[in-house]
């Protein structure tokens, strides 16, 4: 148990989740500190961070290998990524010296049954984010008690309100990133150099797989190129719990 974790509890008579325990006590903290107090509380071979190696990855990956470069990182290839981000996965790789990082991609059965000519994502988004997201991570995260993504209160809609800590289902899920503001992240980029994704040079400020993200115009969230024209915001993966 982490002393930040052991400090809370003997200060809290209620019995608060530990989930609730820890957002209290690392609500004003640092990125690095949270991650470093996600390894703290239940050790480094039952931690994961979960990347899309997106427009804005590269700060959390940053900040993961200054505190650890050995913490798997977990990434979901769905079929229908951007060669560009594939490339941009490497990079980062290598730029960063990320030790484990583990490309998990839907199960060939799954895809047969479900979306044989690949036109699901037109049909039933939800569906196509289940079994090319949402069914890979749930299986991937299976060992691990916890893990961390990257998701900003900035970033708005349901995500405005994020805790920096919440439960998962049977899962602690840690997000290190909740309070950074996009001036924040840039100042991450600018410091240690990193290289940004290939495709937001042309317009993209958030990617997914290549049916269901857009441009975006200038003033537009910078989600709104994601799922463009429908009421689906997210893909699943943070709305669905793990167990």
């Amino acid at each position: 148990m982490s002393a930040i974790l052991q400090q809370a509890l003997t200060e809290d008579t209620a019995m608060p989740s530990q989930a609730a325990v820890l957002d209290r006590a690392l609500r004003e903290a640092s990125p690095a500190k949270v991650i470093e107090t996600a390894l703290e509380t239940v050790g480094r071979e039952h931690l994961a961070l979960v990347s899309s190696f997106g427009t804005e990855s590269a700060a959390l990956l940053k900040v993961m290998a200054d505190v650890d470069p050995t913490i798997p990182v977990i990434f979901l290839d769905t079929g229908w990524l951007f060669e560009e981000t594939l490339a941009y996965r490497d990079t980062l790789i290598a730029a960063l010296g990320l030790r484990d990082v583990r490309s998990i991609k839907p199960l060939e059965l799954t895809l047969t049954r479900d979306d044989p000519d690949r036109e699901l994502w037109f049909s039933d988004p939800d569906a196509c984010c289940r079994i090319r997201k949402v069914e890979p991570l749930a299986r991937a995260l299976k060992p691990f008690s916890a893990w961390i993504n990257g998701r900003k209160r900035f970033q708005g809609g349901a995500r405005a309100e994020i805790p920096v800590v919440e439960d998962d289902g049977a899962k602690l899920k840690f997000n290190p990133f909740a309070n950074v503001s996009r001036e924040e992240i840039e100042a991450i980029y600018r410091l240690a150099k990193l290289p940004p994704h290939p495709l937001v040079a042309s317009g993209y400020l958030s990617v997914g797989c290549m049916p269901c993200s857009s441009r975006t115009a200038p003033g537009e969230d910078e989600r709104a190129g994601r799922w463009r024209g429908k009421a689906k915001t997210e893909c699943g993966i943070h709305t669905t719990k793990t167990s």
